[in-house]
C-alpha cells in the first residue's frame, strides 16, 4: 500500500511522522528500484563532522570541577566565555577541537583536566546550513547534521506548500569550488515512497521549490 506522506506531514502528531519516517528507511532497502540514488550513494561513505557556530548552546563539562562546568552560548562573534576563561573561539571548531581547546587553557590552574564538550542546540556556521527557500510550508535555513538526507529537511520545514511544483525542485551544491544542480522529484518522494530521490544532504545545499504552472 503506498502512503500519502504529505498528508501525514500536514495532519499527523510526532509519532506518526516517525513511524512514516520508519516505513521509508525500510523501503529503501527493498530493491534495486528502491535503493538510494547515485548521488546519494557517492556521499552514502562522506563523513562530516559538526562544526559548532553562532547561537549554538555548548554543554561544557569539566571532570571532577563542577563549579567550573556550564551550559552557555556561543556568542555572535564566535567566542565563549567561562570561569578560568575569558575568550576562546569556538566557531568554526568541531566539540572534540574546543574540548581539547579548553583543556590547554585550563591546564594553567587545574592539573590534567579533562574537558568534554557536547553541542544541546544547533545553529550551526552559516556556511554549513541547509536553506530551503520556495514553496516549502516553512521555507528557512537548517542547521546541517551528519547523515542528514533530503526527507529529513523536508519534515523539519513542514512538506511542501500549496501550490509546490515538488518534482520540479533541484538542489544547488558547491563542491571543489563548482556549482552544480541536483535535480530531486519531491512529490514522488513524499507521495510515493520513491527512495531513490532521498538523497544525502551536505553543508551549504540550497533546496529550490519552485511554484507550480497555472
Amino acid at each position: 500500500m503506498v502512503m500519502n506522506f504529505s498528508t501525514l506531514l500536514r495532519r499527523s502528531g510526532l509519532p506518526a511522522l516517525l513511524m512514516s519516517v520508519s516505513i521509508l528507511a525500510g523501503l529503501s532497502g527493498c530493491g534495486s528500484s528502491g535503493g538510494l540514488s547515485i548521488d546519494s550513494l557517492e556521499n552514502t561513505d562522506t563523513t562530516v563532522l559538526y562544526q559548532i557556530g553562532p547561537g549554538d548552546s555548548l554543554e561544557i563539562f569539566v571532570w571532577r570541577n563542577p563549579e567550573i562546568s556550564r551550559t552557555l552560548p556561543v556568542r555572535p562573534d564566535g567566542m565563549i566565555s567561562m570561569p578560568l576563561v575569558e575568550d576562546v573561539v569556538a566557531v568554526g571548531k568541531t566539540p572534540s577541537q574546543l574540548a581539547r581547546d579548553l583543556e590547554k587553557v585550563l591546564s594553567e590552574y587545574i592539573k590534567s583536566p579533562q574537558v568534554n564538550v557536547i553541542v544541546v542546540g544547533f545553529v550551526g556556521t552559516f556556511a554549513d546550513q541547509i536553506r530551503v527557500v520556495g514553496k516549502a510550508a516553512q521555507p528557512m535555513a537548517l542547521p546541517f547534521r551528519s547523515n542528514m538526507t533530503l526527507l529529513d529537511v523536508l519534515i523539519e520545514v513542514g512538506g511542501l506548500a500549496e501550490g509546490a511544483a515538488g518534482n520540479r525542485a533541484k538542489i544547488i551544491r558547491r563542491t571543489g569550488g563548482q556549482t552544480r544542480e541536483i535535480r530531486v522529484r519531491l512529490s514522488d518522494l513524499l507521495n510515493n515512497a520513491k527512495m531513490s530521490e532521498n538523497i544525502r544532504m551536505m553543508p551549504g545545499d540550497v533546496l529550490l521549490i519552485p511554484e507550480s504552472r497555472l
